[in-house]
């Protein structure tokens, strides 16, 4: 018995030594260069909190946002409460977003990212060509208006250079003006797939109103008639190719 436990112990300190003589080799993750461990480690924290807001980032400078508020009013103009249901629609949303957007993925991976990671370019120059091409869909889609309000309120709040080309425009400015932007064409799409809605509501209600039925919700007897429309003139098709048109 003391000899088995002798001989496990000189196991356990040959796999020690073993293992000690293999040194952490930091250069591995902190690879040399221009910048010092202390400015690799930065640009490490900086690209872990970009990845964990892509989701926002996604929204804020794609077409999601008219698509998702588009797809909230068609629910709840037909009235119902969870068909379908949320992932269903954000899936949705999500996947004609990268439809719309596919041109300005490739552009920025074919510009930015790609010669980047072949370090053909530095970070402030892949950064460049990557935004380009939002920047570019951005000012295609942005309503003038809106973009010359933040315009004026970035000049009292962060001496913004208003005389700068429109290609080289601020992203804290062109991002916010494109979001009200995309908000207020996502209501006005929303208020044009309500209103049928309304209108067979209305004829409803007027209707068992006038047969003195006058206890009963009139959303019980117009549901099925909504759902029977939307599917009679092929709704979904419609929706989503105007959505998609509404972009090219």
């Amino acid at each position: 018995m003391l000899r088995r436990i002798s001989l496990f112990l000189l196991l356990l300190l040959s796999m020690s030594g073993a293992a000690a003589a293999q040194s952490f080799d930091l250069s591995s993750v902190l690879p040399a260069g221009e910048a010092g461990a202390s400015g690799r480690i930065i640009q490490y924290a900086l690209i872990l909190t970009v990845l964990s807001l892509a989701p926002g980032i996604l929204i804020m400078v794609t077409s999601f946002t008219r698509f998702a508020v588009a797809l909230s009013f068609l629910r709840s103009g037909m009235g119902l409460q969870t068909t379908p249901a949320n992932i269903i629609l954000v899936s949705l949303a999500l996947f004609m977003t990268f439809y719309v957007m596919a041109p300005t993925f490739d552009r920025a991976w074919r510009d930015g990212l790609q010669p980047l990671i072949n370090n053909e370019i530095s970070e402030p120059e892949a950064y460049k060509a990557m935004t380009a091409p939002f920047r570019s869909f951005m000012l295609d889609n942005v309503r003038e208006k809106d973009l010359a309000l933040f315009d004026d309120l970035a000049i009292d709040s962060f001496g913004y250079d208003r005389e700068a080309p429109v290609e080289e425009i601020d992203l804290r400015v062109l991002i916010p003006a494109f979001m009200v932007s995309e908000l207020r064409r996502g209501f006005e799409i929303g208020f044009l797939i309500a209103l049928p809605f309304v209108v067979i509501d209305m004829i409803v209600a007027t209707l068992t109103m006038s047969m003195g039925m006058m206890m009963l919700p009139p959303t019980v007897i117009s549901l099925p008639f909504k759902v029977l429309f939307f599917v009679l003139v092929d709704g979904w098709h419609l929706l989503t190719a105007g959505l998609i048109r509404s972009f090219v």
